[in-house]
């Protein structure tokens, strides 16, 4: 085993140990986490699009935006912090329009705002959300394994050549399927039985994951850069390892609000992906 796959390993380990310990304990760790998670895709985000150099004061609204809204996530202040985020979206897109910038601060403050705003709803801080978090890890987790197994085992052709030359269909279905039979599995091994609700969801918080991937690829490729950053040790930045996550999180969350816009009684954002 060379080192760079062991240092690789014993990453990834400390990292899932991190997130699942957390996850267990819920609350102020978990909202914690994520907020720290959503102040690094920022900085991240900010970075490879270059925001300090070409847009000096958006992005310094950008980090206040992002940082008021996860302080106010942490202390348990969601609604205040779903304001916050939206009308620092509001002002982004103003910002850009009045003084000719680009979009790429107005996406920063919404990617980094929605990740900490998804979080914190599908974990909230009761056995279910404990659960539904749980399903999206399954799902997404499941997803990125098998869809480099099965893409490598079975090749063909590809997904998005443009975007990211290794990511083939057959890998994509692969991933899909995995991620129907783990999300339905974790929710039966809590509940003693499902309906199409379950694996409908999976099936679409799949989706999501593997788009979410090839967002964050693209980016990369539209700057010229291989990593997101080189904070985590051989594995590259935090959202090369959570793009598919916060865009499934992203989903789960816009779904959920969706349906409470649609007046279907929804008791959170978690009861809503286990169909509770």
């Amino acid at each position: 085993m060379s080192a760079e796959l062991r240092l690789r390993i014993m990453s990834g380990v400390v990292l899932a140990a991190v997130v699942l310990a957390a996850t267990w304990a819920g609350g102020m760790p978990f909202r914690l986490l994520s907020a720290a998670i959503t102040l690094l895709v920022y900085y991240e985000w900010s970075t490879i699009t270059r925001l300090p150099e070409v847009d000096f004061r958006g992005n310094a609204f950008g980090w206040a935006a992002t940082a008021a809204a996860c302080v106010m996530t942490v202390f348990g202040e969601a609604e205040m912090a779903f304001v916050t985020v939206s009308l620092a979206v509001i002002v982004a897109l103003v910002h850009a329009l009045t003084f000719k910038r680009s979009l790429w601060l107005l996406g920063g403050v919404a990617y980094a705002g929605l990740t900490v705003l998804s979080l914190a709803a599908i974990r909230a801080d009761d056995a279910t959300g404990l659960i539904a978090m749980l399903f999206v890890f399954a799902v997404v987790w499941s997803t990125d394994i098998l869809a480099y197994f099965v893409g490598r085992a079975i090749g063909g052709p590809k997904l998005a050549p443009s975007i990211s030359p290794g990511k083939t269909w057959s890998g994509a279905l692969g991933g899909t399927v995995s991620a129907v039979i783990a999300g339905s599995a974790l929710y039966l091994f809590f509940f003693p039985a499902t309906d199409l609700w379950v694996p409908l969801i999976a099936l679409v918080l799949s989706v999501c994951s593997q788009v979410g991937d090839l967002f964050e690829s693209f980016i990369k490729r539209r700057f010229g850069v291989k990593d997101s950053s080189n904070l985590i040790p051989g594995h590259g930045g935090v959202m090369d390892r959570v793009d598919g996550l916060v865009f499934a999180c992203f989903a789960a969350f816009l779904l959920g609000l969706a349906a409470v816009a649609g007046g279907q009684p929804v008791a959170s954002t978690g009861a809503f992906l286990l169909g509770l």
